[in-house]
């Protein structure tokens, strides 16, 4: 693994002045999106998955990427049954190492997020486990509603409950999920920094080795209903 990485640059150094207008809005406002049939089939499909292990408890691997945090997760968890989502069929096609002893308590499935949380929120499905791990930090002033924390979905991620977890080598990034967050749910929710033990993620060993400093908040929450 090659340290070379690059830092986040950007010429924002705080929460976005624009963040908890864009979050009220978000939260008091229908999202209309209409669910593409791919997604549906999907989410289908990996539910059905995960009825066939007996529905153990839900892990949400949220833009898991070639999908070696899932088996991280499905390694780290072998009581939960782990469900990594992504949007790209190239990273979840390619080759990843591994050892020997495939755990068997996960399912890798190409979705969109955006449809694939509202999915799971309509149908009642409430991941015990949520992680959404070093996503695109998107960092230019201007790209605040291209964030999670910034797009309309994201009332839908807070209302589907359960241990949310996101890490970021971008602290604004981690401070900003936790602060919409912590809006939505009604709880002060803190970034924190993180080195873990051990890497979840490609890009998390990488930027481990790259000497970046790495962030996370955590918040347990209770799911809400469906308001569709």
């Amino acid at each position: 693994m090659h340290a070379n990485s690059r830092f986040v640059s950007s010429a924002q150094t705080g929460i976005h002045e624009q963040l908890t207008a864009l979050v009220a809005k978000h939260a008091a406002t229908e999202f209309k999106k209409p669910f593409m049939p791919y997604n549906h089939a999907a989410f289908d499909a990996s539910i059905a998955a995960w009825q066939a292990q007996g529905a153990k408890p839900l892990i949400l691997d949220a833009g898991c990427g070639v999908g070696l945090s899932t088996l991280n997760l499905a390694a780290q968890f072998p009581d939960h049954f782990v469900i990594g989502v992504d949007q790209s069929a190239d990273r979840l096609a390619r080759n990843i190492v591994w050892r020997d002893d495939m755990p068997a308590n996960f399912i890798k499935v190409r979705a969109d997020l955006v449809d694939y949380w509202r999915l799971m929120l309509k149908a009642n499905v409430r991941p015990a486990r949520h992680y959404v791990l070093y996503p695109n930090p998107w960092p230019k002033i201007g790209q605040l509603q291209r964030r999670w924390h910034g797009h309309p979905v994201f009332p839908a991620i807070v209302a589907l409950g359960g241990e949310l977890e996101c890490r970021s080598n971008w602290r604004v990034y981690a401070e900003e999920f936790a602060s919409a967050i912590s809006q939505l749910n009604g709880t002060h929710v803190q970034c924190e920094a993180y080195a873990p033990d051990r890497a979840l993620t490609p890009f998390e060993q990488k930027y481990q080795v790259s000497g970046h400093a790495l962030w996370r908040c955590r918040a347990t929450i209770q799911p809400a209903a469906w308001r569709g």
